[in-house]
């Protein structure tokens, strides 16, 4: 027998530990996983395959019209029914999922990028240019999230580039605020000030210690924004300010169909259920990992 005839049961025995080590700690996250956070986790896989692939998964043509099927029932041929103008719904549905998903995170990204910055400097300069942030932000604070978004659309004009902006400078007066009381908090902390101690440059200081201890639970919430701005998007699409029909937007299947409510339920209760269920669903998953960053489980 040769030598290498020999090492080929120690690696493969090599590989079934690691196999075996790998299950073990596998098995032992899923174990700790709510069934809540778990069912949160498969619906939010399957929008994200939904928005990825629509083709893959949707039975229809979301735009091709048939007259004569409107209003059809839900059955194995529309899981969802039809519309008024005989469209699938269980299509629409699945490519409404890209604009939805899409549009929630870049303004989500964007609300959390500006309030890190801002917060930042807020709090890092607590003199003139932080008093006149915080001022702004004050301001900003007292406009509803929807009005400041209706502002900013009626003056710059409907487009894909106005709506994320106003989505994204939505709640950054909320980020602002919790980042500049983390950099104070983190600022008075105790291994910050052993830093200055030891003669380290301020600079080096801020950015090593102070900036990511600032940040890390405002990105810890990025899930709860994202949520947020989903929720946000479909109000807006409800009100007409969004993708004109026959797009497949869920806020503007549910506000056009609202008038069939009572000979076709199926057209208001599906965008609906899905709104409802995909905002609780990353709501769910942002809060177990809040609770996870805590120590919690």
């Amino acid at each position: 027998m040769t030598s290498s005839e020999q090492t080929m049961p120690a690696s493969g025995t090599r590989i079934h530990l690691r196999l075996g080590s790998f299950a073990q700690h596998a098995w032992h996250i899923g174990r700790g996983i709510r069934p809540t956070v778990a069912g949160s986790i498969l619906f939010i896989a399957f929008l994200l395959l939904a928005a990825l692939f629509p083709p893959a998964l949707a039975s229809h043509d979301p735009l091709s019209t048939d007259p004569l099927h409107a209003f059809a029932a839900p059955s194995l041929q529309h899981l969802f029914g039809t519309d008024e103008n005989g469209r699938d719904v269980w299509s629409r549905i699945i490519y409404g999922a890209r604009p939805s998903l899409l549009l929630g995170l870049i303004a989500a990204a964007l609300t959390t990028v500006l309030g890190i910055l801002l917060g930042l400097v807020a709090g890092l300069n607590t003199r003139l240019l932080g008093n006149i942030i915080m001022r702004l932000v004050e301001i900003l604070q007292s406009i509803p999230d929807l009005l400041q978004v209706l502002l900013i659309v009626s003056l710059f004009g409907f487009s894909t580039l106005t709506l994320v902006i106003s989505l994204g400078v939505a709640a950054v007066p909320i980020k602002v605020r919790q980042v500049r009381a983390q950099v104070l908090v983190v600022r008075r902390a105790h291994f910050v000030e052993a830093a200055y101690t030891l003669g380290i440059p301020d600079w080096l200081v801020i950015l090593r210690h102070v900036v990511p201890n600032s940040i890390r639970p405002v990105l810890v919430l990025l899930p709860l924004e994202v949520g947020w701005k989903i929720a946000l998007l479909a109000t807006l699409s409800f009100l007409g300010v969004g993708a004109p029909p026959p797009a497949p937007l869920w806020g503007s299947m549910l506000a056009i169909d609202r008038d069939y409510v009572l000979n076709a339920w199926w057209l208001t209760a599906t965008p609906a259920a899905v709104i409802v269920l995909t905002v609780l669903a990353i709501n769910t998953l942002g809060r177990d990992l809040v609770r996870r960053s805590e120590g919690k489980t």
